[in-house]
């Protein structure tokens, strides 16, 4: 006898009723567990928020995926790219070495965030500086070598927002060379996805770029200070080596990341993203849409002749053919090679003298007699004109 009938008597319950209850009961239950479930399916399918994202092939700049690319937002330590891309273009131009000694300020010592925990005084080469942004996204860092190239922040900003606009980065302007948000309440720095594509575009031009971002974990102070790659991506997905994170509370959770696989290379941007694990999962999303989904095929090689033969007159040289003056290459969804045609437009005969390098035609290719890409079609080499006795003498091709 249960507690709940203790002193009471029991009526007798037939079996067939108690299992007819039972299955109701089973049934009610399975009914509401499904309309409960149901919702949950639809929640979990949704996309999460992104303020803005970008898939872009990097050698042609071909835009294959974008959302809201020109949104202006705060790109927080992917500042540090502009960073990167100035000292590396002085580099080249043998302005700065990286075996050149910094010294850190005071006021470098002094900066927040990420860091190395600079001390006034400490030097350090400029490699050294340079690994610690790309790799760890050392505020204090960037502070140190925009003071060295510079002199003060304020100038190296200057420099900064001068690239910005020869590169044609219309929706950017740099308030800081760290990312970090403005304490006083003034402008920040302002972005877009569109702009970190372009500029990581110059970026990858520099290999030393993509061997520091490649690199998991290295360290500073004979080992004694480790420097772990803010970029989880170069862990967890095949080609990786670039190139910058970004947080701060107001920016949300970004990253300009950059892989090479099969010998071309995706450039993917995700700004706003609500959590670390969101930023990274939707780049992992679209490099790998971009890889699994296109193909780049290229038509033309620099230098490589193009074209059917060209008629010289006036001139030893009987004939010739054109070459393309660059590389060119599309990239199209797998299954659309096959529509793609090389027009190549140049002239039966070309008359002497003619220069190398002149341009004489279009190399364009086609699909659906849509132009996708074009570049010129030049003379390959120089081509004399002769005088009047070679051609007294019959011996110039007429």
């Amino acid at each position: 006898m249960t507690r709940e009938g203790a002193g009471m008597p029991r009526k007798p319950v037939r079996g067939g009723m108690l299992w007819a209850l039972v299955f109701c009961l089973c049934g009610v239950v399975s009914l509401a567990e499904t309309g409960e479930r149901k919702p949950r399916r639809q929640a979990a399918a949704e996309p999460p928020p992104i303020e803005s994202v970008l898939l872009m092939e990097a050698e042609t700049g071909a835009i294959l995926y974008a959302k809201d690319i020109h949104k202006q937002r705060a790109p927080a330590s992917m500042v540090k790219m502009m960073v990167m891309l100035i000292v590396m273009e002085k580099v080249r131009a043998g302005e700065l070495h990286l075996s050149d000694i910094i010294t850190a300020s005071a006021h470098a010592s002094k900066m927040g965030g990420s860091q190395i925990y600079l001390r006034e005084g400490e030097t350090f080469t400029l490699e050294e500086l340079m690994k610690a942004i790309a790799i760890g996204s050392a505020n204090d860092a960037c502070v140190a070598v925009a003071e060295h190239i510079s002199g003060t922040v304020e100038g190296f900003l200057d420099l900064m927002n001068e690239r910005a606009k020869a590169l044609n980065l219309r929706d950017s302007h740099f308030a800081t060379v760290h990312g970090l948000p403005p304490s006083n309440g003034g402008p920040g720095d302002l972005t877009s996805a569109h702009d970190m594509a372009l500029l990581a575009r110059e970026l990858i031009k520099y290999p030393e770029i993509l061997l520091w971002g490649s690199i998991k974990e290295d360290s500073l102070r004979d080992g004694k200070f480790v420097l772990t790659n803010t970029n989880k991506l170069v862990y967890h997905f095949s080609g990786v080596d670039g190139i910058k994170t970004g947080f701060h509370r107001d920016a949300g959770f970004n990253v300009t990341a950059t892989a090479q696989r099969d010998g071309w290379r995706l450039i993917a941007v995700v700004m706003g993203a609500p959590s670390s694990t969101v930023r990274f999962d939707e780049a992992k999303r679209l490099l790998a849409m971009g890889f699994n989904g296109f193909r780049k095929v290229v038509l033309a090689r620099k230098d490589a002749p193009v074209g059917p033969e060209i008629v010289v007159s006036g001139s030893t040289i009987r004939k010739i053919r054109a070459v393309a003056q660059d590389d060119l290459s599309v990239v199209v969804k797998k299954g659309m090679e096959k529509q793609l045609v090389l027009d190549v437009q140049v002239p039966a005969t070309l008359p002497a003298p003619a220069h190398r390098g002149q341009e004489i035609g279009e190399v364009r290719v086609k699909q659906h007699e849509q132009t996708l890409a074009k570049t010129a079609a030049i003379v390959p080499e120089e081509i004399p004109k002769v005088g009047l006795m070679w051609r007294l003498f019959g011996r110039v091709s007429r």
